[in-house]
């Protein structure tokens, strides 16, 4: 068993969706990155790269790189994916958080669980995710960006 924990975040701007695991979600601004910059998604994938010992997204999907360039973070995971298989690894459980002011993600958290258990071959119930608020303290309460963490638990197969 493997222990791995991501963290990531972007800038909030306009004229961007904003995609949190894989769904686009209703609201006046979108996240900034080079990628869709879906920060859930990046959690996670950093959350599975470290409990495998292989580094973090940067150094698998440098922003330096135009193959990056607006791709879906779901691909990504996808690739992601590719190397727990590779290392023999499966998901034991994952627990993630969503720190957003606004907009609401409660009525989109279940989609976001069936995406990602969708993508990496498991039950839903393995994927939990929460959402909070800061209440209106920091970045993410003053409404300019968006975190998110995940830790997740790899199995041997």
């Amino acid at each position: 068993m493997r222990i791995g924990i991501g963290y990531d975040v972007h800038k909030l701007i306009e004229k961007r969706k904003l995609i949190l695991g894989g769904v686009t979600i209703k609201h006046d601004k979108g996240l900034l990155g080079h990628s869709d910059a879906d920060v859930l998604i990046h959690a996670i994938m950093d959350s599975i790269i470290g409990a495998m010992g292989l580094g973090d997204i940067g150094k698998h999907f440098p922003d330096t790189d135009n193959k990056f360039k607006d791709i879906s973070s779901m691909k990504l995971l996808k690739k992601v994916y590719e190397m727990m298989i590779e290392n023999d690894y499966t998901i034991g459980n994952m627990d993630c958080v969503i720190v957003a002011q606004k907009p609401k993600l409660a009525p989109y958290i279940d989609g976001m669980r069936e995406n990602i258990a969708s993508i990496l071959k498991v039950t839903k119930d393995k994927i939990n995710i929460k959402a909070t608020t800061t209440e209106k303290l920091s970045f993410e309460g003053e409404e300019k960006g968006i975190s998110s963490q995940a830790v997740c638990i790899l199995v041997k197969k």
